[in-house]
Formats: structure tokens, C-alpha cells, sequence
């Protein structure tokens, strides 16, 4: 089965810049309501994904530090690309088979989608992916039977 088929374009997906402000990342996630968002660059070229957490985190860095809060000019300043840490929300090529979805989907809500070039080009959902699994295992005659100790 060919990834395409559970692909949410580009164009359909809350994404950020990575040269957002700090503001700009936190307003649209909370437009959209999103706990996670992808980041690209201004060509297109998938940096990561961004969570609530990250902006948490970072304001508490600086607590932690002994700076003090951010203030409003601050945060204007700070760009999403500051605040990304490890990517938890690895992506895969748009060649990926089924089952290596099915196992990044364990661990993320969404599975960023890029092209040979690095390009984002969009996102699976974790929804879309158990349906098809759901589906497909309504086509076996029995389950297997699970032993437990």
C-alpha cells in the first residue's frame, strides 16, 4: 500500500516557519489547538516538529538559569528554530512501507511526510493509520490467539 493514499498535503496542514517568532509559533498552535506542529524552513525543507512542551521547557530554562522571565520584546525576538530540541517527531519518505508507519506511529500522534529533497510534503495521522490496520485485519478469517502468563 503506498503511503500517498493517507497523505494530508502541504497545503492542509498548520505548519510553522522556523523563522517564526516565539509569539507567532504559540498563536497558531493555539488558533489550530494543536499540541504539536511541524517546523520548515522558508524552501520548504523539513527541521522538526515543535511541541507545547518545547515552549514550556524553554521558558522554564530560563527560570532555571536565574534570568529573568522573557519578556514581551524578548519573545519577539526568540525564533521557533531556538526553541526546537530533539526531534520527536522523526519523519519518513514518502516510499515507507506500511509497517515501519505503523511503528513510528506508536510513538507520535502524526508522521511527518518529506520527498526525496527533503521537502515536506505533508503528514499522516495516527487515526489513519490504525483504521487501515483496523480494516485490513476485518479481512483475516481469525485472529491470532494472544496467550497471556
Amino acid at each position: 500500500m503506498n503511503i500517498a493514499y493517507f497523505l494530508i498535503p502541504k497545503s492542509k496542514v498548520a505548519f510553522l516557519y522556523d523563522d517564526f517568532t516565539f509569539r507567532q509559533g504559540l498563536e497558531k498552535m493555539r488558533h489550530h489547538g494543536y499540541t504539536a506542529i511541524p517546523v520548515i524552513s522558508r524552501t520548504g525543507q523539513y527541521v522538526g516538529t515543535v511541541s507545547e512542551g518545547d515552549f514550556l521547557w524553554h521558558l522554564l530554562q530560563n527560570v532555571q538559569d536565574d534570568t529573568q522571565v522573557l519578556t514581551i520584546k524578548e519573545v519577539e525576538t526568540l525564533q521557533v528554530r531556538d526553541i526546537l530540541g530533539a526531534d520527536k517527531y522523526p519523519c519518513v519518505h514518502i516510499t515507507v512501507s506500511m509497517d515501519d508507519l505503523l511503528t513510528s506511529a506508536m510513538n507520535q500522534n502524526f508522521i511527518p511526510v518529506i520527498d526525496d529533497l527533503g521537502n515536506f510534503i505533508g503528514i499522516v495521522t495516527r487515526k489513519d493509520i490504525i483504521r487501515y490496520f483496523s480494516e485490513k485485519g476485518k479481512g483475516q478469517t481469525s485472529l491470532p490467539l494472544v496467550r497471556r502468563a
